[in-house]
């Protein structure tokens, strides 16, 4: 088979040497230059993918943070709410004990004025009694134009009066 291929035609020797050439270039390019170009692509994806992985434990960790924030906030909600109702109960108790004492000492108070009221009561009607016996012996004196003092003091007739009722 003999083609015609003009200028074209390759010269065997060249066309060994170009080959030879070639797959020396190829096996270069695959012991050393593609190694290295490779081991630069994994750096930039383990930066770039590492990069990533790092954002992202670094996202984990602050939820994780903001969770055990929010966790200790109710927590310390939890415990003021907790504080409030005991001053609020410790607050109705010592209005409810104030309460007590101030009723004891106006049930004190009251006893102890109706007491008096009842002594000044007995003292005014005793001393009413003596003013009023004084009084009718001395209108009685006027209306009969004599004294009376003597003959109502010796007959005891105003204590009878009053002793009758």
């Amino acid at each position: 088979m003999n083609l015609a291929l003009g200028p074209l035609k390759p010269d065997l020797t060249e066309l060994a040497l170009g080959l030879l050439c070639f797959f020396l270039m190829v096996q270069l390019l695959g012991r050393s230059v593609l190694p290295r170009i490779e081991h630069l692509l994994a750096e930039r994806r383990d930066a770039i993918e590492g990069r990533e992985e790092r954002a992202e434990e670094t996202r984990a960790e602050a939820e994780r943070t903001y969770q055990a924030y929010r966790q200790e906030l109710a927590t310390a909600r939890h415990e003021a709410a907790r504080i409030r109702q005991e001053a609020a109960e410790r607050g109705a108790a010592i209005i409810a004990a104030a309460r007590e004492e101030g009723i004891r000492e106006r049930d004190r108070l009251v006893a102890e004025a109706n007491a008096r009221i009842t002594v000044d009561q007995a003292l005014a009607g005793v001393v009413l009694q003596q003013d009023v016996g004084v009084l009718a012996v001395e209108l009685a004196g006027r209306v009969v134009g004599e004294p009376l003092a003597a003959v109502a003091a010796q007959r005891n007739t105003v204590a009878r009066f009053f002793d009758e009722r």
